[in-house]
């Protein structure tokens, strides 16, 4: 916590799962400290019956060495794998490429030669190399934590390849061929204003109730006539309806360009319109206040892997207010940017802009303060927790698909290349029902720990902000020891010394099975795939983006090419005499004309993943007349993974056996037990995927 300032409770739900942690970790390490005083008394196998005393007399045999490989420095590629459930205490094996006999380090990973007479000492692994070349403004907080980490920094860059690249702004600051990259390819283009509301519409268009949380959007200019004609037809039915909007121009950022309107006729709309792109949204109008002042939440969330999904969620966040009473909009204040928009780098200008060290006093607090003072009224934390949860992980479902054919686009399937990871920052509204409202997702979260302060008119320095501080460095502190790459190594290593070790004490054991001893419990708490089977019902979307990168042809592209798409048609058998493939090429041409019309990305000629989109509903709405669309969608992708997986059953079997005419096996998966007959007409096979699987638990997580 902070100095000076009162120590406060997070949420019960972090204190449950934080003292069910403590309780596995004691076990661990009691069930550690049995395991090594086992070690200690093994006995000859053939000795079995001899006394224990005897036993321990005997002088240990030296095992036979095994294989045994360590990541060297630069390894091109290291998967994260979670830890090991407990140490395991074995005899020491020989020294492991990059360890040396006596303490004393290698010369470029060889082994020193061991004096007779003397035991085998490990030296420390090498630490965790990162470049901070490009960190840009996360630069400070960076530095502060690979020091508490005990790592070691190349700010200028190196010759030879790190463990880790921090980059300040996007994947492509420069060219990486192997570590671990804090950036995916793609994120900045896929949180933008208009892409992200497209692909959170998708996933309404199947699951509203679910995705009610994203305020209703239009795009401009494309959707002004639609948007124009909405408000229209809802005022002719509620005369008293008064809304308001609030414009944000698709590249902006900071709040620069944001403003709110009453209705479609406002003059400045018509000056967004000829000048750059903007997605207009129904203004929240009760929102939570806290000291009748409107704020926002900024929360930290790690996409740790695309594929496995893991989401990862800070446990700390910031609260930004405004710094001017909170007023319903009305047409005398919708000019008063200090009342409405809650962004940091707005309200630093006003004069009522209080700096301050504590987590609850000022204009920029803890998360966890206003939880405390949410909790002290009688709210549910525990359900508000819940909620936010929920949300996150339900707006990264929606982002992945488009994430996947960014990331193929750029790092091809085996071929070198570095692994991703990134900080995503949230920005969420308490409504004054508690429900939480997404706002925007940032790429580039600020990650400065220092703010401004205006000296005199116009003249301003940065002076450290403990508030930014705490939160900010945990958050990249904690993300790089969920990223370290010789994590595993260290774990290894200190099983090894302490199996050589004849009495280990307790602060030996507590010490070597867990070497970030000193560092405080890690602010990230897994939430994906911990909650999958609560959400995985909704990632229809990801796996049509699956089918779409299968049958992209070239890799590197991100658009399907005509051919591909049916090659898509005739593998899937979605071709009938209602649709011939003459119908299936005018289908192509009409959705992939339309859609890039509306795109920038002129890169590539062919069909983008949501246009794949809209012509796979397409289909699925002929083929399966009489269900809802989210079951319609299921269906198909159930019918389309199934013939592939017998094509793909049915290419191995010809490869295994030499012959073209080669029958696929008849065991499988459990579609294959349809007839054919039904799933040629279109009928969804029994125990589908996804369409069956709606049935399951919805519930957020508790």
């Amino acid at each position: 916590m902070l100095r000076g300032s009162p120590e406060r409770e997070l949420a019960a739900w972090w204190e449950a799962e934080a003292e069910a942690e403590a309780e596995a970790e004691a076990e661990a390490a009691t069930a550690a400290k049995a395991q090594a005083a086992k070690e200690q008394v093994r006995v000859d196998p053939g000795a079995a019956g001899e006394p224990e005393r005897k036993a321990a007399e005997e002088q240990p045999k030296e095992p036979t060495p095994g294989p045994h490989r360590t990541a060297e420095e630069g390894d091109a590629r290291v998967s994260p794998r979670p830890p090991p459930a407990l140490p395991v205490f074995r005899p020491k094996p020989a020294p492991a490429q990059g360890l040396c006999p006596q303490g004393k380090s290698g010369s470029k990973g060889r082994s020193c030669k061991r004096s007779s007479g003397q035991s085998d000492e490990y030296c420390s692994p090498r630490p965790v190399t990162v470049d901070s070349s490009k960190a840009r403004t996360s630069l400070d907080a960076l530095k502060i934590s690979i020091r508490q980490l005990k790592w070691k920094e190349f700010p200028f860059g190196r010759r030879l390849p790190c463990d880790i690249y921090w980059h300040g702004v996007s994947f492509h600051d420069s060219d990486i061929f192997s570590g671990q990259v804090n950036k995916f390819p793609g994120m900045t283009e896929m949180v933008r204003k208009i892409t992200l509301s497209r692909a959170v519409r998708i996933m309404q268009n199947l699951f509203p109730e679910e995705y009610n949380f994203y305020p209703r959007s239009w795009i401009l200019p494309d959707e002004f006539q639609l948007f124009a004609a909405q408000v229209q037809m809802v005022k002719d039915g509620d005369p008293s309806w008064k809304p308001t909007f609030i414009v944000k121009p698709d590249s902006g950022c900071q709040g620069d360009g944001i403003y709110l309107i009453k209705d479609p006729s406002d003059i400045r709309l018509a000056g967004t319109l000829q000048s750059r792109p903007a997605v207009v949204q129904e203004y929240i109008c009760k929102p939570l206040l806290i000291d009748k002042l409107k704020f926002d939440i900024r929360l930290y969330v790690l996409l740790k892997s695309l594929d496995p999904l893991e989401i990862y969620i800070a446990k700390e966040g910031l609260s930004r207010f405004c710094t001017e009473p909170y007023q319903e909009p009305n047409p005398k204040n919708l000019h008063h940017i200090f009342m409405h928009l809650t962004n940091y780098s707005l309200n630093i200008h006003s004069g009522k802009f209080v700096h301050s060290d504590s987590t609850s006093t000022g204009s920029k607090r803890t998360f966890s303060s206003i939880l405390c003072r949410l909790s002290s009224k009688g709210v549910d934390i525990k359900k508000v927790w819940s909620d936010i949860i929920s949300l996150v992980i339900k707006t990264v479902i929606a982002l992945t698909p488009e994430l996947k054919v960014f990331y193929q686009s750029d790092i091809p399937a085996g071929r070198p290349g570095p692994t991703c990871f990134q900080i995503l920052g949230f920005d969420i509204l308490l409504m004054k029902n508690l429900k939480p409202i997404l706002l925007e997702v940032n790429a580039n979260p600020s990650m400065r720990i220092e703010h401004e302060q205006e000296l005199s008119p116009g003249v301003f320095e940065n002076v450290p902000s403990l508030v930014d501080e705490e939160v900010k460095v945990a958050v990249i502190r904690d993300t790089l020891r969920l990223m370290d790459p010789l994590k595993k190594k260290r774990g290894n290593q200190s099983q090894q010394l302490l199996a050589t070790k004849e009495n280990p004490s307790d602060s030996e054991l507590a010490g070597n099975t867990n070497p970030e001893a000193h560092l405080p419990s890690i602010c990230l708490k897994q939430v994906f795939p911990k909650y999958a089977k609560q959400f995985n019902y909704l990632r229809l979307v990801d796996r049509m983006a699956n089918l779409f990168i299968r049958f992209l042809g070239i890799k590197g592209t991100m658009k399907l090419g005509p051919t591909g798409f049916r090659t898509f048609i005739r593998n899937c058998k979605l071709s009938s005499s209602s649709l011939s493939m003459a119908a299936v090429d005018i289908l192509y041409i009409d959705i992939t004309r339309r859609w890039n019309s509306m795109t920038m990305d002129q890169r590539d000629s062919g069909m983008c993943l949501q246009a794949f989109v809209e012509a796979f509903f397409y289909l699925a709405q002929r083929k399966f007349k009489m269900l809802p669309l989210h079951e319609q969608v299921a269906s198909l992708i159930d019918l389309c993974e199934y013939h592939l997986s017998v094509l793909d059953e049915k290419r191995l079997a010809c490869g295994r056996r030499g012959t073209a005419g080669a029958r696929p096996p008849s065991s499988g998966t459990p579609q294959e037990a349809a007839p054919a007959a039904q799933l040629a007409e279109g009928h969804p096979p029994p125990c589908t995927n996804s369409a069956h699987r709606l049935s399951h638990s919805r519930h957020t997580p508790s």
